[in-house]
Order: C-alpha cells, then sequence, then structure tokens
C-alpha cells in the first residue's frame, strides 16, 4: 500500500485499486481487446471513425463513469475516469480521446457550473449516453492563446447571438451537445480581457450552426476531427453556463479535467508500447540472438518501464486530489506535461526497436507513433506547460490554498 500524507496532514493517499475500480479495469480492458482491437488497424487505415464504439461505450458506463448516479453517471471516481482512459488507449488514442472530451471537458463541467436545469436537460442524457458531447475552444488563429479567440455573443434580449468558427474539434461532426467559448463583452474583447469571455450550451440543432470533418490530419484516425461554424446562432440565455464573464475561468477548470484524461491515456499508450517491444525483442534476432539480449535495445526498454511507472503515479495523485475536492492545477498539468512527453519518446522507441518493421502498418507501432503526438499539443502545448511548471517552481504563479469548485467525490470530505 502507497500512502503519502498530504500537506495539511490531515488526509493520506492510498492508491490500491479497490474491487469495483479493479473489475472496471479488467471490464475496459476486455472490451476493447475484444470489441476493438481486432478491427482498429482497418478503421485507422480508412480513416473510419465507428459510432457504434460510442453505443457500447454507453452500456458500459463509461459515458458516465464520474458523474453522480442521480444526474445519470456510474458514480464511480476520478481514479475509475483515470483507469478508463488508461486503458482505452492502450488499445487506441481515438477511444481515449471520447472520453476526454465527452466526459472530462463537458460533462464535468457542466457537473461543476451548470444549473439544476442545465443538468437535467443536457447532463442526464449526456451521461446516459443518448446525447454525444463536445467542447469548443480553439479556433483557426487561437489555441494556446484564449484571449485570441474571436468568437461573440451578442445579447439580444433573452437569448445571445453566437457567430464564429471553432476548429480542431474532437467528435466536432457527431457531437449533439457543445461547450462554447466567446467574447460577450466586446470591449473586453478589444483589450484581449479574458473576463469578457462567456461559456454556452449549444445544440447541433440550432438554427446557423453548420459543422464538417478534418481530413487531412496523420494521427487518431479513427477519431472523428472536425470543424464547426456559428452564423448568429440563437442560444437562449439559460443556456449560459455559470455567470457573463466566467467563461475563461470555467474552461481553464474544465482542462484541469480533460488534462488528466490525457495523462492517463498516454500512460496508457506507453504502456502499449513498452508490451509490444518487450514481445518483439524476444522473438526477433540479429548477430545471433534475441535483439532483447542487446544493451541498446534494453536501455529503450527499461526508458519505458520507468517512463510507465512514473506517469501512472503522477496521474493517480491527481486524480486523488480531484477525489477530495482540492485544487489540482499544478499537479495535473505536470501529469499531462511528463506523460505526453514520454509517450512520445516510447512511442519513438517502440519504433526503433522493431526497425523496418516498425515502418510497416502491419505492427501497431507505426500507429502509436502518429497518434502520440496530438497529445503533446493539444490541452496545452509541451511549452505551455513548461512555463507553467517553471512558474510554479519560481513562484511566479500560486494557486490559492483554497479548495477548487470541483464537487469531491465523497460527500462530506
Amino acid at each position: 500500500m502507497l500512502l503519502i500524507t498530504s500537506r495539511d496532514k490531515r488526509t493520506v493517499m492510498n492508491l490500491d485499486l479497490n474491487e469495483e475500480q479493479l473489475l472496471l479495469e479488467k471490464s475496459v480492458r476486455e472490451w476493447a481487446a475484444r470489441e476493438i482491437a481486432p478491427r482498429i488497424r482497418e478503421l485507422d487505415r480508412t480513416h473510419q471513425f465507428d459510432p457504434n464504439i460510442l453505443v457500447q461505450m454507453a452500456e458500459l458506463g463509461l459515458l458516465g463513469i464520474c458523474v453522480p448516479t442521480q444526474y445519470g453517471g456510474s458514480g464511480m471516481d476520478y481514479l475509475s475516469f483515470g483507469l478508463a482512459c488508461e486503458e482505452a488507449e492502450y488499445v487506441d488514442t481515438s477511444l481515449r480521446v471520447i472520453l476526454s472530451v465527452h466526459v472530462g471537458l463537458n460533462c464535468l463541467s457542466l457537473l461543476t457550473w451548470g444549473t439544476e436545469q442545465q443538468k437535467q436537460r443536457y447532463l442526464i442524457p449526456q451521461s446516459q449516453g443518448k446525447k454525444i458531447a463536445s467542447y469548443g475552444l480553439t479556433e483557426p488563429g487561437a489555441g494556446s492563446d484564449v484571449r485570441g479567440i474571436q468568437t461573440i455573443a451578442i445579447k439580444e434580449g433573452d437569448n445571445f447571438l453566437l457567430s464564429g468558427e471553432k476548429m480542431w474539434i474532437s467528435l466536432g461532426d457527431v457531437a449533439d451537445h457543445f461547450l462554447v467559448f466567446a467574447y460577450s463583452d466586446l470591449e473586453k474583447k478589444k483589450k484581449r480581457d479574458v473576463s469578457g469571455i462567456s461559456a454556452f450550451i449549444v445544440e447541433r440543432d440550432f438554427d446557423g450552426f453548420s459543422s464538417g470533418t478534418l481530413t487531412e490530419k496523420w494521427g487518431i484516425l479513427a477519431g472523428n476531427t472536425g470543424y464547426f461554424k456559428m452564423d448568429e446562432v440563437k442560444v437562449p440565455s439559460c443556456n449560459l453556463l455559470g455567470q457573463e464573464g466566467e467563461g475563461f475561468k470555467i474552461a481553464m477548470s474544465a482542462l484541469d479535467q480533460g488534462r488528466l484524461s490525457v495523462a492517463a491515456g498516454a500512460t496508457g499508450l506507453i504502456r502499449a508500447c513498452r508490451d509490444a517491444s518487450t514481445s518483439y525483442a524476444k522473438e526477433r534476432k540479429t548477430f545471433g540472438a534475441a535483439i532483447g539480449q542487446h544493451q541498446l535495445v534494453k536501455e529503450m526498454i527499461a526508458q519505458m518501464e520507468s517512463d510507465y511507472q512514473a506517469s501512472r503515479l503522477l496521474w493517480q495523485r491527481s486524480a486523488w486530489l480531484k477525489n477530495i475536492g482540492r485544487r489540482n492545477t499544478r499537479e495535473t498539468g505536470l501529469a499531462k506535461w511528463f506523460s505526453t512527453v514520454a509517450s512520445e519518446r516510447a512511442a519513438a522507441d517502440s519504433v526503433q526497436i522493431h526497425g523496418a518493421n516498425g515502418y510497416s502498418d502491419e505492427y501497431p507501432v507505426g500507429r502509436f507513433y502518429r497518434n502520440c503526438k496530438g497529445a503533446v499539443i493539444y490541452e496545452g502545448t509541451r511549452e505551455i506547460h513548461k512555463l507553467m511548471q517553471a512558474d510554479y517552481a519560481l513562484g511566479y504563479r500560486v494557486d490559492k490554498p483554497t479548495r477548487c469548485e470541483l464537487p469531491a467525490y465523497r460527500e462530506g470530505v
């Protein structure tokens, strides 16, 4: 048992998995191995997103995994969420992306910031998998620079008229509901003041909304990545999430959730690279011996193993902090940065270990290599996270030592 005392000495971190978590881990692993692994190469080759995967994930309770049962979810904790993400990405990144966007970025934002009416109308069907949800922050000219978004929301009576374009949106051409960020204060937009940004729940069926699929990407080919445009889309005021001007705060809290899922998923990818490499290294022979006997091959495998263990501990600590309702921006950012960079290294080395075969689509490591790069870019680039961690270490950035807005998993913690 791993017990780590928290800073205030009141709680300890126990990373032993309970029976419910072990069963979840086993169930997701077996489902992905049985239903997805045998055909993921073909889905990837043909750039085909299979919507039936969403149906299966809903049946497993994954689309509302850490949403309370009163809102249609499975009522599990954030550690369980991470376990599901790790097992999903072990087979393919496209599976984990669904959990990251639908659950991490959207559902948990509604759980944290939504009114009871919004939870009843949107969160419950999303948690049950009856509706699919996405997150619209990135634009053609704005990614890490959130201040640069150009989407606007003009108040008109009891509605807001939203106009703008969002790009690189996971499930963008599939989702039913979108959490969209726009400047509702145009004077603050001129000053690039994020306190002028608000968050809105937008339905695909609203007039003026259109979407499409991006077809030129070279990774995560079995997942849907798209864009959507809004031309004076009329959004009722009751679909404003939080208060006007709270959009940036909501977006950042959502990223704390999404980054946990990305970190856990990247950990699964490292494990997939390690397993593929060790299997190949014991079978492939050169110079009269299995290549696993060669020191430089061992070095690469050892690096994968150490990166896997470190990444798993980092994301699990972040999940523990979320379980007790503690602010975790620093820890989750570190987990996301470390694990995604480590997964990129593991994927590159796994291709190297496979040699010419690693350059062939007959082996999965080439797909791992193409898939890993996205996570080093989205939800905060490698460079943004480096700056964040340096600022924390230097004391230039200090999170308030209060409980964050996220609901603790256990009531009364």
